[in-house]
């Protein structure tokens, strides 16, 4: 059922309205980045791809900033939270209209469910089930509420853990949190849940009860733990970018690129990476990393709003700063750094050298210990050297400034003035030789 194609509408509650008091931070929890990019953006990745007609985040009295980065999608104000059941209601006048198909609800803070559990809950929905929950087998179920099935394999009802009978704790199934209910039915099996309990909360999972009770009937789905990790901790996010991070270097193995340490290399959840490609140990790459066919990262590289183009060599100890694009067969070296910044085909720089805000003609090498000095104090400006140009070691170019195609500019030089093509450039002081002057200075100290 994982590529099954739903017959009916489908929109999705998103439940964000949590403050995430456990992570200690003043960033709302479903904002923490999971590979780059918040967790809420993962989840909503995956429900976008079933085209619902809406999706509805719920969030609570901070929510601004989840507003924001949960947009286009509405958003729907849960204050006070009074529960999982409470949070659904809140979303319900987003959802005017939508009274025929599935609404999915799901928790914000819970990133990893997959595209395939999803459909496949949307099968058991509209083959009959009011509702859906998914169900999951951990290796140890600890507190979760259980899922009591009757002989055919339909859900009777959730059980709390600390309800739960000697027998019914026995039970592996548990409880994980999401569901895909009958949007027909949907504001009726919400009418029918109170808040007769210690919290005075309204919880979600009474619908299964108030769906029995009507006759209709339940299902589940289950799914592997992974899929049902809740973030509500510091610990639990370390815990899921591990998970990411195994995904991800996975797919880009099983895409054609070589991992020679695949533990230590940090990928980001859109870095793209061709055949061929070869990454050293100890590469981080931040967001927006695009790198073509037959690539070779070498170790403790950084790379962030990056392009690098086939053949192109990077590193190692390299960083690549957004705008930085690496031309085919260019080379990048130890301890360079390009920012906003382009070589060209065949273009090299290879050792301790600042690029930025420039660009590096096709066949240009560019000598060790060499700056763009782009910032003047109050505005960045652009270097631009041309194709086949050298420049000579320890080298400074004030930007704003140009080298013309096949110059050379002369090592220890300052160039401030626009370079001819094929020109020689010497901006250095002249070399004075005082004879004798080194032994007359150390028999003067060793007195």
């Amino acid at each position: 059922m994982s590529d099954y194609q739903p017959s009916q509408p489908v929109a999705a509650v998103i439940l964000a309205a949590g403050k995430g008091t456990r992570m200690k931070s003043d960033l709302p929890k479903v904002l923490h980045p999971i590979a780059g990019r918040p967790m809420i953006r993962h989840l909503l990745a995956t429900v976008e791809a079933l085209e619902p007609a809406r999706i509805v985040v719920v969030t609570g009295r901070e929510g601004e900033a989840v507003a924001k980065a949960v947009a286009p999608h509405a958003t729907a104000l849960q204050d006070p939270p009074l529960g999982t059941g409470h949070a659904v209601m809140a979303a319900l006048p987003a959802l005017d209209g939508f009274d025929q198909g599935t609404v999915l609800t799901l928790a914000g803070g819970d990133p990893f469910v997959s595209e395939a559990t999803l459909r496949a809950m949307l099968a058991k929905r509209e083959a009959g089930a009011a509702v859906v929950v998914v169900g999951f087998r951990p290796a140890d179920p600890a507190r979760y509420g259980r899922l009591v099935t009757d002989t055919a394999g339909g859900l009777e009802r959730i059980v709390e853990f600390a309800e739960a009978s000697p027998k019914e704790r026995a039970i592996s199934l548990c409880n994980g949190g999401y569901m895909a209910i009958d949007a027909a039915l949907l504001r009726t099996l919400l009418g029918a849940i109170g808040n007769d309990n210690a919290k005075g909360e309204y919880y979600l999972t009474d619908i299964i009860a108030a769906a029995r009770a009507r006759g209709h009937a339940c299902a589940v789905v289950e799914c592997p733990e992974t899929e049902v990790m809740g973030i509500d901790t510091r610990m639990d996010l370390a815990a899921a970018e591990k998970i990411a991070q195994q995904a991800l270097r996975r797919r880009a193995m099983e895409n054609g690129a070589t991992l020679a340490d695949p533990d230590s290399v940090h990928l980001c959840w859109d870095t793209k990476l061709g055949r061929d490609v070869t990454i050293g140990p100890f590469c981080v790459f931040g967001p927006g990393v695009e790198v073509a066919d037959r690539v070779e990262i070498r170790a403790f590289s950084h790379l962030e709003g990056a392009r690098v183009e086939s053949g192109a060599v990077v590193g190692p100890y390299a960083r690549l700063r957004p705008g930085a694009v690496i031309g085919p067969d260019a080379h990048v070296g130890n301890f360079v750094e390009v920012k906003n910044a382009s070589l060209g085909k065949g273009a090299k720089a290879n050792h301790l050298t600042y690029l930025g805000d420039a660009s590096v003609g096709a066949g240009s090498n560019i000598g060790a210990g060499t700056i763009t000095c782009n910032y003047d104090g109050f505005a960045k400006h652009r270097t631009e050297i041309g194709e086949g140009v050298f420049i000579g070691s320890n080298s400074a170019l004030v930007a704003p400034v140009s080298v013309g195609d096949g110059a050379m500019v002369a090592a220890g030089s300052t160039i401030t003035k626009d370079v001819p093509a094929d020109a020689l450039s010497v901006a250095r002081g002249k070399q004075t030789d005082l004879a004798g002057a080194a032994k007359r200075f150390r028999d003067k100290r060793k007195k």
